[in-house]
């Protein structure tokens, strides 16, 4: 393969809780989530996008800030695609996941999680254009970067640390 090649090519990338990927050339980002949510934004004038992947709605001390919270994973994913070139006038955002399992999950944190990144989107004036998002099942999801489309299988059955309170790290 030669160069120009090696950029057709789609870079796969499994994205965990706690983490942002912005896609540099074509790339495909899996998950699994259960009270997760993700954002994934897409430049339809640049044909690219990111995505992150929060457990928990906000917080609020500065000096404990980190992509595991909604507040700031979502801002970072924004400004991440808007230093990486992209317009705000030019993104759209989907909003996936925040189920909830009664049967391990003591709060419906999803929903919470939910509603900070319709917030944030909102307030940053970025489209939300899709959702996928509630219930009681958890989801394996495929983002492609470059076409901005997304694949989401409804499963029964996760990893208990897929819920909130989140035990038993992966």
């Amino acid at each position: 393969m030669n160069a120009k090649s090696d950029r057709l090519v789609p870079v796969n990338y499994f994205l965990e809780p706690g983490y942002i990927f912005v896609a540099t050339r074509p790339s495909v980002i899996s998950e699994v989530m259960g009270s997760c949510v993700s954002v994934c934004l897409y430049d339809r004038k640049r044909k690219t996008g990111g995505m992150n992947h929060f457990r928990f709605p906000d917080i609020r001390e500065k000096h404990l800030t980190t992509a595991l919270y909604g507040n700031v994973a979502t801002i970072a994913l924004i400004r991440m695609m808007i230093g990486d070139g992209s317009k705000k006038k030019h993104l759209e955002a989907q909003i996936i996941g925040g189920s909830y399992n009664r049967l391990v999950s003591p709060r419906n944190i999803g929903r919470e999680n939910i509603m900070t990144a319709r917030s944030i989107l909102a307030r940053e004036r970025v489209s939300l254009v899709s959702e996928d998002v509630g219930g009681e099942k958890g989801r394996k999801v495929v983002f492609n970067t470059c076409t901005n489309e997304i694949a989401i299988m409804k499963v029964e059955k996760l990893r208990n640390s897929d819920w909130y309170p989140y035990e038993n790290e992966r």
